[in-house]
C-alpha cells in the first residue's frame, strides 16, 4: 500500500508539474511566473489527494468495519489497517512537505505578479499585467493596482489569507505532534490537533480567489506562438484578438468533502457513544499505581487484545484517551488497567482513590468503543508469541483470559495450540496485578494436563542490590519469590535469538503470530527476528509480526 500510495503522489506531481510546464493554455501565466507555476500547481494536486486520505486511518469505527468485512480474507489485508496511524503519519508529513513547496512558490509569484504589474520585465510582462483595465477585457494578473504590495496581496485576498490561516493551523498540528509532546503535553498535542477543523475549513475556500488563470478559448483564436512577440498589435491585428483569461474551477472541496462527511458520522456516532449510561461494577487499586476498572455498558460487546477510549469529564470534556481492554468477552463485564503515565491518568487515579480509600461519589465516565487491533487475530494461529512491556501486557490478559474460560467451557473452535508468553517490567509490584491471572492458568492447564499449552517468561530488567540478595536466599523454594509463580522470574532481557530458535525447533511446521504491545524499539527487533527465522519453505516454520497501534 505504501509503495501504490508514494505512486500515486510520484505520479500526480509529475504529470500536473508538466502540465502547466508545457500547455499552451499557461503559455502566457509562464511568461509571468517562470517554472515556480509548476512548482505551485504540482504540489496543489499532491495536497488534494493526501487531504483526501488524511482523514480515513483515524475512522476508528470505519476501519473496524472493514476489519470485520475482511476476517475471511488474508491476514496480510488485516495487518495494513492495524498501521493506519504509521500511514496517518507519512500522509501528514506528505501534506507538510508539499504545504511548504507549494507556499515558497507562491510567495515567489506573489512578488514577480508585482513586478510585471510595475513594468520592472519586459514588454509583453506588462501589457499582460495592464489586462482586465479596460472594458471587454479579462484579466491575467490577479494583483489589480500599482499601489498593491505583496503583503496587501497575501493579506487581502482569499488565496492568500487563506493559505495563511491553513499553514499555521498545519505548523501548530505538526509540531504538537513531536513524540516528545505526546508522552509530556498530551493535553497541548490534543487540542491543537483539533486545528484540523481549521485547516479543512480553509482549504474548502483557498481555490476560490482562482488567482491561477489560464487563456480561454477566443473567436477568432489567439495564435499565442505568434502574437506574443507583438503584444503592442493585441486587437488591431486579426490574427491577435486580445487574450482572454479564466482562474480553473475550485476542485479541493470535491477531493475532501466525501471523507469529511464520513469523519461527521464517526464523531456523531462517538457522542452518542458518550451518552449512553456506563456504571462501575467494581473498582481496585492495584500496586505501582494502577487502577482497574470493572465497567458495564449496555449492548458492549467486544473481542480479545480490542481497545476503548475513555473521556471523564470532570477531568476534561474533550479529551479522550485509549486503553486496552483486559476483560475476555466471556465475561459480563469489560476492564481496564490504567497507568498513571501523565496529567489525566493521574487525575482520574487521585479521583477513584484518596489516601488508600474509594471514592462513594464515583465520576462520570464515557466510553468510545470497542475498536480492533492486531491482537484480534491471536486465535487464528496454531502458535502464539505474546510480548508485552510493563503496562504493555494489558491486551495479553484479556487473551489469556479468554483462552482460561475456553478451556473452562472445553470451547471446540479453540484453534490455538501453544501459546508463549513474554512479560518485561522494570519493577517487581507491576507483576503482582497480574500473578493471580497466570496462577489460575496454571492451575488450570495442569488439571486438564495441558501443562504444556502455555509457556510463560517473566523478565525484571530493573533490580538492586538487597533484591537481588533476597532472591537468593529463597532460590531453593518451589515458587517464585516475586509472583508466587512455579515460573521463576528472569533477570535482565530475554535473548530472542535463543527465544526464536527454541519457538522454530518445538514447531518445525507451524505458522507462528507474534504479538507485541510496547515499545518502537522492541518492535524493530521482534520484526527483524521473525523475518530470521521464517523459513523459505511454506511447509516449514513461519513468523508473523503483529504490533498494537493507537
Amino acid at each position: 500500500p505504501y509503495v501504490v500510495w508514494m505512486g500515486i503522489n510520484i505520479f500526480l506531481f509529475v504529470y500536473f508539474f508538466l502540465l502547466y510546464d508545457s500547455s499552451d493554455r499557461f503559455l502566457y501565466t509562464r511568461h509571468l511566473l517562470g517554472s515556480a507555476l509548476s512548482w505551485a500547481r504540482a504540489p496543489a494536486a499532491v495536497l488534494n489527494f493526501n487531504c483526501m486520505l488524511i482523514l480515513l486511518p483515524v475512522c476508528r469505527n470505519l476501519l473496524s468495519l472493514i476489519r470485520g468485512s475482511f476476517m475471511c480474507c488474508g491476514r496480510s489485508l488485516r495487518k495494513q489497517l492495524d498501521k493506519n496511524l504509521t500511514f496517518h503519519k507519512l500522509v501528514a508529513y506528505m501534506i507538510a512537505l508539499m504545504t511548504a513547496v507549494h507556499t515558497i512558490a507562491h510567495l515567489l509569484n506573489v512578488e514577480w505578479l508585482n513586478n510585471s504589474r510595475h513594468g520592472v520585465y519586459d514588454e509583453l510582462s506588462t501589457t499582460l499585467s495592464e489586462l482586465g483595465d479596460e472594458q471587454n477585457t479579462s484579466y491575467l494578473n490577479p494583483i489589480r493596482s500599482t499601489t498593491t504590495t505583496p503583503t496587501m496581496f497575501v493579506f487581502t485576498s482569499i488565496a492568500g489569507l487563506t493559505g495563511v490561516v491553513i499553514t499555521l493551523a498545519l505548523v501548530l498540528i505538526v509540531t504538537s505532534s513531536m513524540e516528545v509532546i505526546r508522552r509530556n503535553y498530551f493535553e497541548v498535542f490534543w487540542y491543537t490537533h483539533h486545528l484540523f477543523i481549521v485547516f479543512f475549513a480553509g482549504l474548502v475556500f483557498h481555490g476560490a480567489g482562482r488567482i491561477v488563470r489560464g487563456q480561454v478559448t477566443t473567436d477568432p483564436p489567439h495564435n499565442t506562438s505568434y502574437c506574443k512577440d507583438i503584444p503592442d498589435e493585441w486587437g488591431q491585428d486579426p490574427s491577435c484578438p486580445i487574450p482572454q483569461f479564466a482562474g480553473g474551477f475550485p476542485q479541493t472541496w470535491m477531493f475532501v468533502i466525501g471523507p469529511m462527511v464520513i469523519y461527521l458520522f464517526e464523531r456523531l456516532l462517538r457522542f452518542i457513544r458518550y451518552i449512553q449510561k456506563v456504571t462501575y461494577r467494581k473498582i481496585v487499586i492495584r500496586p505501582s499505581k494502577v487502577l482497574e476498572l470493572q465497567l458495564v455498558k449496555n449492548g458492549f460487546k467486544m473481542e480479545v487484545g480490542q481497545y476503548i477510549f475513555i473521556n471523564c469529564p470532570a477531568i476534561s470534556p474533550l479529551e479522550w484517551h485509549p486503553f486496552t481492554l483486559t476483560s475476555a468477552p466471556e465475561e459480563d463485564f469489560f476492564s481496564v488497567h490504567i497507568r498513571s503515565a501523565g496529567d489525566w491518568t493521574q487525575k482520574l487515579i487521585t479521583m477513584h482513590h484518596c489516601g488508600g480509600s474509594v471514592f462513594n461519589v464515583k465520576p462520570l465516565m464515557g466510553v468510545d468503543g470497542p475498536f480492533g487491533t492486531a491482537s484480534e487475530d491471536v486465535f487464528d494461529y496454531e502458535v502464539s508469541m505474546l510480548v508485552g512491556a510493563g503496562i504493555g501486557v494489558t491486551p495479553f490478559a484479556s487473551i489469556l483470559k479468554s483462552v482460561w474460560y475456553k478451556f473452562k467451557d472445553s470451547n471446540p473452535k479453540l484453534r490455538t495450540r501453544k501459546i508463549y508468553f513474554y512479560w518485561l517490567c522494570r519493577e517487581t509490584h507491576s507483576f503482582e496485578w497480574f500473578a493471580d491471572l497466570l496462577q489460575g492458568l496454571e492451575k488450570e492447564m495442569e488439571e486438564r494436563g495441558m501443562g504444556n499449552f502455555l509457556t510463560y517468561k517473566l523478565y525484571l530488567t530493573g533490580w538492586d542490590q538487597s533484591h537481588a540478595a533476597h532472591v537468593m536466599v529463597h532460590f531453593d523454594e518451589d515458587t517464585d519469590v516475586i509472583t508466587g509463580l512455579k515460573q521463576k522470574t528472569h533477570y535482565g532481557r530475554p535473548n530472542w535469538d535463543k527465544e526464536f530458535e527454541e519457538v522454530r525447533k518445538d514447531n518445525p511446521t507451524s505458522v507462528v503470530g507474534t504479538f507485541l504491545c510496547g515499545p518502537e524499539a522492541l518492535a524493530k527487533t521482534l520484526e527483524k527476528k521473525c523475518v530470521k527465522y521464517s523459513n523459505v519453505d511454506p511447509r516449514k516454520t513461519k513468523f508473523y509480526f503483529n504490533k498494537e497501534n493507537f
